[in-house]
């Protein structure tokens, strides 16, 4: 099947992925009509966090775009997108209570979150050299099938950092959902929109990790059967 079978699996991926993102923008633009009764915005709401936590050396920063909410365990920042900074709304107050979880996973040495992070310099300095490994590997692999190797040991790593990714985005939101709760900046109803809301973003990095795995099995495979 050789390359086909590699953009099969990646259409097939991209579709998948496409319908989860758009049902992740869909629940996110229903839960940002739900106003929540503390009428914090999603800055005020991290910055309640971090304090109530002990974490007062961590910055909350507005951020262009929009889902481009992430925390920066480098600069120690949660940047939250322009909408969920200033909103009042149970979509921008799950956002920015799961990014301050990350801000609380940093402070207690969550395992799994400094895992992740030191794969990210690997990961982003191999990306290119992967993609040229593995389409020259499949094209070359009867004359230098090592060559295909070389770019599943590297591809290994992409798919080891889509895996650490779960436990550590769960986490995330299980500590947000958990103070949201107990802090009582939002009523049980607005706390289940938030949950939904946090769930479909959740399902992106499941997706991922799906996608990931199978891509490496589909080389592996190959690899295998053209030794």
């Amino acid at each position: 099947m050789g390359l086909y079978g590699a953009y099969f699996i990646g259409i097939l991926i991209a579709i998948v992925g496409g319908i989860v993102q758009a049902r992740l923008k869909s629940k996110f633009k229903k839960y940002s009509e739900t106003p929540i009764r503390s009428n914090l915005s999603g800055k005020e709401i991290a910055e309640k966090m971090l304090k109530e936590n002990g974490i007062y050396d961590v910055d909350v920063i507005s951020v262009q775009g929009q889902l481009t909410d992430h925390y920066n365990p480098m600069k120690k920042t949660v940047n939250l997108s322009e909408a969920v900074y200033s909103q009042r709304n149970a979509a921008a107050a799950a956002v920015a209570a799961h990014e301050c979880g990350h801000a609380v996973q940093h402070a207690r040495q969550y395992a799994w979150l400094t895992m992740r992070s030191r794969l990210v310099p690997a990961i982003q300095r191999s990306g290119l050299i992967i993609q040229i490994a593995l389409i020259g590997g499949i094209l070359l692999v009867n004359i230098f099938p090592y060559l295909l190797l070389f770019g599943i040991g590297l591809f290994s790593l992409t798919t080891i950092f889509t895996v650490v990714t779960l436990p550590v985005e769960f986490d995330a939101s299980k500590r947000a959902l958990a103070w949201m709760k107990t802090s009582n900046v939002v009523s049980d109803h607005e706390l289940s929109h938030s949950k939904d809301a946090l769930k479909w973003a959740a399902m992106t990095y499941v997706v991922a990790a799906i996608g990931s795995i199978a891509t490496l099995l589909y080389y592996v495979m190959y690899y295998l059967n053209r030794r």
